[in-house]
């Protein structure tokens, strides 16, 4: 079929948008695609149809239905030094968004701490999460499958999760019982990808085996949402999701007056009041600025699944005077949901930008880009969570939003 022959056939309805690849190939299917919306719609799509990336690579895997790309700035904030148990040295920290001001403000953030010897990085958790749902006779089976699901862990992961992945591993289960409904939170092990595919393959071979076991039990669904994924929720902001770390440093007084042009006191005040006090009032499960601007713009540069800014932006900002003077500041990010292989991280643009990280790829061993990202990320929401709360206290926020942010 010609080509504007396939772009009439479209417009018509008489080829629908995920039939067009049966015609004609992907990057000319794309091509077609946009056409046939400019026709429909009377609009145009230029700056949509200009790209680098390769259709034949993300249709499939990436995408469904492509006409083209859509173009984030990205700038860059560094370099900011990373004292973690992964991250180690500096780092430059790419961050693609649209609002000015955000990567100046980082910054910012990035030459504060490195000029005060860097930040400090720990990870306390890593675990990716499925809770599939269990309709039980009555709450007394649904506790007796939950102990046989403890107890058999090892060989939930032989006869189930070893068919479905090679990098997966089932760690722990925290089951939940409400009535006759039983959720099954496993907990997993997901290398250097974010792993949310893996868990979700896994966890269905998982419902196979425990059905085969108990035949009284009914599978109902893979996801009960205790999981829980891309909304916000108590239950990661307590017990984490994906990478559980803190970033922290202590920043001479020196520097602080100098460089952000306030105090210590200041700055942990207007955390305590703004951050602490104020979140609380308003029910929030972030305690913190703006987390989710810096997860966000690393998330978008990065190929991350950008839902998952919801929990990303999850966690805590702590600020307070130290007995000499000088201001100590950390964030805990409870539930940062990252990965540097599979997902959005195969597109080339999004690969590039952790390649400037030096995290492109899986790590050697398996899973140690992915912790040293997580240290990176967190690295640099204390940047950000620094700088907003420099500029607050110094009365500075207005003006650089009008010199920066127009």
């Amino acid at each position: 079929m010609e080509f504007e022959e396939l772009v009439e056939k479209v417009v018509k309805g008489e080829v629908k948008l995920y039939q067009v690849e049966k015609y004609t190939d992907k990057r000319t299917a794309t091509e077609v695609r946009r056409k046939a919306l400019e026709k429909k719609l009377g609009v145009k799509l230029e700056h949509i149809g200009h790209y680098s990336i390769d259709p034949e690579q993300v249709i499939g895997r990436n995408i469904e239905n492509m006409i083209g790309v859509v173009q984030i700035p990205m700038g860059v904030a560094g370099p900011l030094k990373i004292n973690g148990e992964y991250a180690k040295g500096e780092f430059y920290i790419p961050l693609a968004t649209t609002e000015g001001a955000l990567v100046a403000s980082v910054n910012r953030g990035c030459s504060t701490l490195t000029e005060a010897g860097g930040v400090k990085t720990t990870i306390i958790g890593d675990k990716m999460t499925r809770a599939p749902l269990f309709k039980c006779p009555d709450a007394r089976r649904a506790r007796e499958v939950a102990e046989w699901v403890k107890e058999n862990i090892d060989y939930l992961q032989e006869k189930a999760v070893s068919k479905v992945t090679r990098h997966g591993k089932l760690r722990d289960v925290k089951p939940f019982i409400v009535g006759n409904n039983l959720y099954l939170r496993f907990e997993f092990e997901t290398g250097d990808a974010m792993g949310m595919n893996m868990v979700t393959i896994s966890s269905e071979e998982i419902m196979k085996v425990i059905e085969e076991h108990f035949p009284d039990v009914r599978y109902l669904a893979l996801s009960g949402n205790l999981c829980v994924d891309k909304k916000p929720n108590a239950m990661n902001f307590i017990n984490g999701r994906g990478k559980t770390v803190i970033a922290e440093a202590i920043i001479p007084r020196k520097i602080v007056e100098r460089k952000l042009k306030t105090t210590p006191e200041l700055i942990a005040e207007v955390n305590y009041r703004k951050n602490l006090v104020g979140s609380a009032q308003a029910g929030s499960y972030g305690f913190n600025a703006h987390f989710g601007n810096i997860v966000g713009a690393i998330f978008l540069a990065t190929g991350q699944d950008e839902a998952q800014i919801t929990e990303g932006s999850h966690g805590i900002t702590l600020a307070e005077v130290t007995p000499e003077g000088d201001l100590y500041i950390s964030i805990t990010m409870p539930s940062l949901e990252i990965g540097t292989v599979g997902g959005g991280t195969r597109v080339p643009t999004q690969r590039e930008a952790l390649s400037i990280m030096g995290v492109a790829g899986g790590g050697n061993p398996p899973g140690t880009n992915a912790k040293k990202f997580a240290e990176i990320v967190a690295g640099a929401v204390l940047a950000g969570e620094l700088s907003l709360l420099a500029a607050i206290a110094a009365k500075h926020l207005a003006k650089a939003h009008k010199e920066l942010g127009r």
